[in-house]
Parts: structure tokens; sequence; C-alpha cells
């Protein structure tokens, strides 16, 4: 086990919350369209002056609240979104500023879209146990809705706003993560992209306005990830060296109400155990993990000494799973 402790968890969102109801009538749907295509109640929707790096950095001071910490405090920041807020430099810089951590805190990105939380996880951990580091923190951020086609329901009515950020520490041995898994299966590589903003689509090589815009084909997707995922499941819990059973709470990617349904069935686990806020929330692309998260500790759901599992599938294809011990 790489031994790592969650010491705290925050969350941010934007300050408007927009229902179902509401996207029928600014989009021209009949009633009850959008909720009944996306199975969200509402979601959260940046307003023009809100920043993707602003949020993060709310969600971090939240997380230092949660534990009684200072910014000063946090040796190493590391943001893990789906989609950057510019190119270059990473989002990370703009997060430590606003959330005012000292000049000097190392900052950096680390992406693997939907599940850049959990692949960021992975990686403090490894740095904490080789002693570099006391503290560091994970800021997950994403406005899904600047880069949505509203005219393609399937590609836009899912997302929502959001973040959210954790705070972990070198453990002592008696929590960690016990197993780690991610894979990537490029025949899937198309099915959910942003083709512009990169080397090969971008003003000079004649990138279209519509190149800047998510796309995605939800039903490949999911048969690509009923097909492997039952397989990789299973790798991980045999790596873990204990079964399901042992497993206190889920925390899965909130992607669609169908691929949540998939994930009750293939971990055949009771439904109480299950972190669901995709409702409230909507697909928040990197930040739904950690809100997740942060949803089963405010609500005494992920408590110390509970397994956890995390779980998701992102664009690549690629498909991810964490046991947590708390």
């Amino acid at each position: 086990m790489i031994p790592v402790r969650l010491i705290a968890t925050g969350k941010a969102v934007p300050s408007h919350s927009v229902t179902s109801a509401s996207l029928d009538l600014t989009l021209g749907h009949p009633a009850g369209y959008t909720l009944r295509k996306s199975g969200v109640l509402s979601r959260f929707v940046a307003a023009p002056d809100e920043s993707q790096s602003q949020l993060g950095a709310a969600a971090l001071l939240d997380a230092l609240k949660n534990a009684s910490l200072r910014p000063a405090d946090i040796d190493l920041l590391i943001c893990a979104n789906g989609v950057p807020e510019q190119a270059l430099p990473n989002t990370a810089c703009f997060v430590a500023e606003h959330a005012g951590l000292p000049p000097g805190t190392q900052s950096f990105d680390v992406n693997a879209s939907c599940l850049s939380f959990m692949a960021a996880f992975r990686v403090a951990a490894s740095m904490l146990a080789g002693g570099a580091y006391r503290r560091i923190a994970i800021v997950s951020s994403d406005l899904a809705s600047r880069g949505v086609d509203w005219s393609e329901p399937e590609a836009s009515m899912i997302f929502g706003d959001g973040a959210a950020a954790v705070i972990v520490e070198q453990g002592d041995g008696s929590a960690g993560i016990r197993a780690y898994k991610m894979g990537t299966y490029p025949e899937g590589r198309r099915y959910c992209e942003i083709r512009g903003g990169g080397t090969e689509r971008n003003p000079r090589n004649g990138c279209e306005p519509g190149d800047y815009l998510f796309r995605m084909d939800g039903k490949a997707v999911f048969r690509l990830a009923v097909k492997v995922m039952p397989d990789f499941l299973a790798e991980l819990m045999q790596e873990s060296g204990a079964g399901l059973e042992r497993v206190d709470v889920v925390v899965p990617h909130q992607a669609s109400p169908l691929g949540l349904a998939h994930a009750a069935r293939i971990l055949d686990v009771p439904d109480a155990k299950i972190i669901k806020i995709f409702e409230t929330h909507g697909n928040q692309v990197a930040a739904s993990l950690p809100t997740a998260l942060h949803e089963a500790v405010m609500t005494g759901r992920a408590v110390a000494g509970q397994r956890l599992l995390m779980m998701g599938t992102a664009a690549g294809l690629t498909i991810g799973g964490m046991i947590l011990d708390l």
C-alpha cells in the first residue's frame, strides 16, 4: 500500500444554478425535454466574470478552512483539470495566485481528462512517499459550459461547472492507496474530443470554430466501456487483495445516468454505497470525482477506517480505478 492520508476536502460552484426546465425555455425545447435527455435536474453554470482558476482557488480555500490550515501550509499544488484555462502557462499558476499561495510554491498540472483527479492523487501519493513534500493540495476545476455545443443535446445537456479540492499528507501505513489501475484504449480516442487549441488544429492551419467545442459519441463510449470494464475491475480488485464486499463506499465519476447505472450493475453493491450527485451537478468533467468525494466526506459516508473505491471513464478512451483506505 502507498501510504497517504486524506486530511480535508473542499468544494466550490458558480453562483448561478440552471434547471433543465429553464434550459428548455432558453433553447426552445418542449417542456421536460432537457431533463428527459440529460437526467439532470439542475447544474451550475459560470457567469462571464467567473474564471476556472478563481473557482479552483475557492475550492482550495474551502479545503484549507476545513483542515484549519493556511495557504502557506501547502508545499505543492497539483491542478487536475479536464481542460486548462489556457494553453500556457498551466492552470495551477493561476489557482496559486488566486488562493494566495506564497511565491515559490511549486505548482503544476496533471491531465487525464475526466480522470485527472485520480491520476493526480496517485502522483501526489508517490511524491509524499518520497519524503520531499509534507502536504499536497490537489484541485480540479472545469467550466464545461464554455466548451459545449448547445445545438448538440448529447454533448451539452449533461454537463455542469464546478471545482473541488483535497489536501493530502504522507500516511503512517494505516491509510493509503491499496490498489490503482488506469488503462487507455486508443480505439476510442475520437469518441470524446475537443479538436482545436493544440498544434494540429489552430488558426494557422485552418481550424474551424466548431473545433473548439466538445464532441462526443456517447453510444460508442458506452459500448467500449461495457466491453472492457468487467475485466478491468476484476484485475483492480485482485490487486487490492480483497473483494467488493470489503468496499464501504463507491465514488464514481458522474458521467451520465447510463454510465452510473452500468457501474451499479457490474459492481453489484448496495445502492446506498454509491455516491450520486449527477442530478444536482451534472457531469463536471475532472471535478466530478473530487466533488463526489467531498459529498461523501461531508455527509459522513466516507470516514477514517473505511475502504473507498473511485472509478470512472475518460476521453482516450481511458478507464481508471483506485482502492483507497481512509
